[in-house]
């Protein structure tokens, strides 16, 4: 078949390069000539594992290509999908601006019947919204051409999209004409071949599921750090409670991890923005305040653990900090809590050292050159003059470090595990201070 995909970002060229790997012909259009110069010379703008060499070999063979030109776009397929940006607006709603002006331009330019997917995750009604600015587009050159607007949510996880988007575990179809579930059925065919995993139903609930899954997931992570605080308050383990409660299959082990905060693209974003619909419809949605809540007070929770080892003096203090992603097997810096910690450390006047395996042409893009913050180009230099460590990120690097050397190193001995990464028990018998998040007293 032949896919246009507007919007050259994380889902945008996953997707465009899945459909391109099983045969497809994809076109993928974004405004950034940069962007699509850099792409067309092979060089893909974020970390994903697998997806650069998905790229390269599919574009050699012609199966697929990237454009700024939005019309050729149009004209390249019956099948659009929109990827492009919602980002939280100042009222903590998703900014449809993006969506909606693909919409404009596809109601301008389309010759022929069409059906345009939404894949951007986007509030409840959205498609109605599309479905409205394509028809005006369409009565103001006096045509009248069939489409449906359809909703074909991602379910995709930093660091291993490209394996969630093969072997997904589930495909939401929301459309109302059976002929479009149809065609997109058949599209998704070669992802779905051992079992079937298509869900159809109407656009509105697909809209709604992508919102509600990450939710969900978003306050299975607060819940488990509520708990992990109140665990510290009673000299309990949480990593003991954890695997006790995990066995339960009822609750599982998925997304109950103990840490310093969730972040990302899209559990911040997803919340707040699914908040916002419910306060807009004159419900208090307490759940959702109390997960966005919890997590904001998390991060904050754990740069105290600092403050208060130290007796609130900081100045002077260096401090190897080990990941800055949000999460393993990405650059993505948004709404990591590297973040709060680097700020409240320099506020204090530390100063940090800090390593991570692919964030740190993100964080120099971020944060420039300052006295304050030192690139290291390994865990290790990391640590040379340094009061303690922190640890972010649960980088698979990270997890079994020489601590013969890091007691060498370390001038007050002290661990910071923001991902509960190391066994209190032993680290205090190799004489380290150690804090973890919910390991007791």
């Amino acid at each position: 078949m032949k896919i246009t995909i507007y919007g050259s970002g994380y889902v945008g060229l996953v997707t465009g390069a899945c459909f391109a790997q099983m045969g497809n012909h994809v076109l993928c259009v974004d405004i950034d000539s940069n962007k699509i110069a850099l792409l067309k010379q092979g060089k893909v703008p974020i970390h994903e594992p697998g997806l650069t060499e998905l790229i390269e070999s599919n574009y050699k063979s012609g199966h697929i290509d990237f454009t700024t030109d939005a019309n050729a776009g149009v004209q390249h397929a019956a099948i659009q999908f929109i990827a492009v940006g919602t980002p939280p607006d100042e009222d903590g709603s998703a900014d449809l601006q993006h969506v909606l002006a693909v919409a404009k331009t596809i109601g301008e330019s389309m010759h022929s019947e069409m059906i345009i997917v939404d894949k951007s995750t986007v509030p409840v009604g959205t498609a109605d919204q599309v479905s409205k600015q394509i028809k005006s587009a369409l009565e103001k050159r006096g045509k009248s051409i069939a489409f449906e607007v359809a909703s074909n949510p991602e379910f995709l996880k930093e660091g291993s999209a490209i394996a969630d988007f093969m072997k997904p575990d589930r495909i939401i179809i929301g459309a109302q004409q059976q002929q479009t579930i149809d065609t997109l059925t058949e599209l998704y065919s070669p992802f779905n071949r051992s079992h079937d995993r298509i869900i159809s139903m109407d656009t509105r609930s697909a809209e709604l599921t992508k919102y509600v899954a990450n939710s969900m997931l978003a306050t299975k992570i607060s819940f488990m750090n509520e708990m992990a605080n109140l665990a510290e308050l009673l000299d309990a383990d949480i990593e003991k409670v954890r695997i006790g409660i995990g066995s339960d299959p009822r609750i599982g082990y998925h997304f109950i991890y103990p840490g310093c905060g969730y972040g990302g693209s899209c559990f911040p974003k997803d919340v707040q923005a699914l908040q916002h619909t419910a306060k807009s419809l004159g419900y208090d949605a307490q759940i959702l305040a109390a997960v966005k809540n919890t997590n904001e007070r998390q991060k904050i929770h754990f740069a105290n653990k600092i403050t208060q080892h130290y007796k609130n003096d900081l100045k002077g203090k260096t401090f190897a900090l080990w990941g800055l992603s949000f999460k393993p097997n990405t650059d993505d810096m948004r709404e990591a809590p590297s973040h709060i910690i680097m700020q409240h450390l320099w506020n204090a006047g530390a100063t940090v050292q800090a390593y991570d395996p692919v964030a740190l042409a993100e964080v120099k893009r971020i944060y420039g050159e300052r006295d304050n913050l030192v690139y290291c180009d390994s865990a290790e230099t990391a640590l040379d003059g340094a009061n303690a460590l922190i640890v972010a990120t649960e980088w698979t690097q990270f997890r079994t470090p020489d601590f013969d050397l890091l007691k060498r190193k370390l001038a007050d001995a002290t661990i910071f595990d923001g991902r509960n990464l190391y066994d209190p028990q032993q680290l205090k018998e190799k004489g380290f201070f150690y804090y973890g998040i919910g390991r007791g007293r």
